[in-house]
């Protein structure tokens, strides 16, 4: 059994360690919020509802938000096509948006997911697509820190789409 004085320290290096990562956390957002990186592109084709391949190359996927899946990783490995129920909806309305299209694309704290696709909040003109999905309901919140800018906006955008019963949230017969 841990001796009181043992337990007292643990929690002491415990509070320690958020309180750092707490602060670590304000201060990256307050620095992706004071100078986000941006550039525009055409985006050449639509992956899914929340991924696209740029006329470069590069693939994207959309900050804060996701879609459902249309495609599942097999045993093997490999990929086949499944589509969760919506993932065709999410996808055809992301390829309405901004296939072909040029985009400016806005970078917050972290640039890159474990995939190596850059993150981005996407914009077609001045529609805000990441925004434009949630409020459609073809995509529900993904926050996932440090990338947070936008979080509120699109959870405000989720409730909207569900009381209004749009997209994913509508009800089939």
């Amino acid at each position: 059994m841990m001796r009181r004085a043992q337990m007292a320290r643990w929690r002491r290096v415990y509070l320690l360690g958020v309180v750092a990562w707490l602060c670590a956390a304000t201060f990256l957002a307050g620095c992706a919020v004071s100078s986000p990186s941006s550039d525009t592109t055409i985006v050449q084709r639509v992956i899914d509802g929340d991924t696209v391949e740029l006329s470069d190359g590069r693939k994207v996927r959309y900050i804060g938000v996701d879609t459902p899946e249309v495609r599942q990783r097999n045993r093997q490995g490999g990929w086949v096509k499944k589509p969760e129920p919506y993932a065709e909806e999410a996808t055809a309305f992301n390829r309405q948006l901004v296939e072909g299209k040029a985009v400016r694309l806005e970078q917050d704290v972290q640039s890159h997911d474990r995939y190596g696709r850059l993150l981005a909040y996407v914009y077609a003109g001045e529609l805000f697509v990441n925004a434009e999905l949630v409020r459609q309901g073809y995509a529900v919140p993904l926050t996932i820190p440090p990338n947070v800018r936008h979080a509120e906006l699109f959870r405000d955008l989720a409730r909207e789409a569900r009381q209004e019963q749009r997209g994913l949230w509508s009800i089939r017969e």
